[in-house]
């Protein structure tokens, strides 16, 4: 990684991944500068610590404050739950804050590139620029990255991509930045004290609403306070004793209904995912791939296969919660390694 004096703008969070990143890139020789953005008044608390992290560094810091796009946000945040979905707001943030609004902010400053802290990378192939897991599975990030404009990925960077997390504390000390022991978030950063509950019902209070809970066939085992308290393959927290493990197997908004079902009622091999973008050419015929349902998932091997503006995939072998309102992303392997060729929208099972 060579900077050439190249203009990097780096999005800064105040955290160790960020500040990391932006210590490489100058060490590289690329002329950096730090932005902090604000998408929420929550998100205003750790501005202190990015203003510390880029005094460290010597980098100038942009304050970017995009509460009002950041609506945008929260409103399909909502939306989604209102369907009886469950959304994933990081991969839509991606999509059109970090990669889109901050993007359009440094290059309208005269960036060149854009750098973030997320465990990824950016390989470039004959004149090809792909998206590829990072080194280190356990702590890859490409699944929430999967959904940004490829035309985007030419001007990007992820230092990070090569490092496991320890390795990335080890650097922050060495450069005495400050941040080798801070705590990893594990929250949305919209959400207090990862309360999503109380964020859904200040904002949408009607989806606070007594329900029925059923089984398959239609008995009704309990009441609910709301569908968006549920997700596909909850097991926890149902408040309905069946003697055995029960597990949510169906949200339907429309009639406020959660549906429970023993294990193998949430287990399916087939799935339907639209609005799919793809991370390269546009494929059209079917392909294998490795397929995650969730950020946290390992990847299970399944057949894409693509058809209008979306795709139908079938895995090997059953999973378990395929869940509506989170992505299907397809990973393909090549010489680099493991390339994310695309991604799209869960509708739900298909069998």
């Amino acid at each position: 990684m060579v900077g050439e004096r190249k203009k990097v703008f780096v999005a800064l969070s105040g955290g160790v991944d960020s500040s990391t990143a932006a210590a490489l890139l100058l060490e590289a020789g690329f002329d950096c500068a730090g932005v902090f953005m604000i998408t929420s008044d929550e998100s205003r608390s750790a501005q202190a610590d990015a203003e510390e992290a880029a005094g460290k560094l010597g980098i100038k810091l942009y304050v970017l404050d995009l509460r009002s796009d950041f609506e945008r946000i929260l409103d399909y945040f909502c939306s989604e739950y209102k369907r009886g979905r469950t959304p994933n707001p990081c991969v839509f943030c991606n999509r059109y804050i970090k990669f889109g609004k901050l993007w359009d902010f440094a290059r309208g400053n005269g960036a060149q590139l854009l750098a973030t802290g997320h465990y990824a990378k950016i390989i470039e192939h004959n004149n090809n620029v792909g998206l590829y897991e990072a080194a280190n599975g356990a702590k890859d990030q490409s699944y929430v990255l999967s959904m940004i404009d490829k035309d985007i990925l030419a001007y990007v960077i992820f230092p990070m991509g090569g490092y496991s997390k320890g390795q990335t504390r080890e650097m922050a000390a060495k450069f005495a930045l400050g941040t080798e022991e801070k705590q990893e978030s594990q929250e949305i950063c919209f959400i207090p004290n990862d309360d999503y509950v109380a964020v859904l019902e200040r904002r949408c209070p009607e989806l606070v609403r007594k329900g029925n809970i059923v089984d398959s066939s239609g008995n009704i085992l309990g009441e609910h306070n709301g569908v968006h308290r549920f997700t596909i393959g909850q097991r926890r927290g149902l408040r309905v004793a069946m003697g055995k493990p029960y597990y949510v197997v169906k949200i339907d908004a429309e009639s406020n209904t959660v549906t429970l079902g023993p294990k193998e009622e949430v287990m399916h091999r087939r799935l339907r995912a639209t609005g799919v973008n793809w991370l390269t050419n546009e494929l059209v015929s079917a392909f294998r791939a490795k397929v995650k349902i969730r950020y946290n998932d390992r990847g299970a091997s399944a057949t894409v296969s693509p058809q209008g503006d979306g795709v139908f995939v079938e895995f090997d072998e059953p999973l378990t919660a395929i869940t509506p309102g989170q992505l299907a992303v397809f990973y393909v392997q090549e010489r680099n390694g493991s390339r994310v060729v695309g991604g799209g929208w869960i509708e739900g099972a298909t069998d």
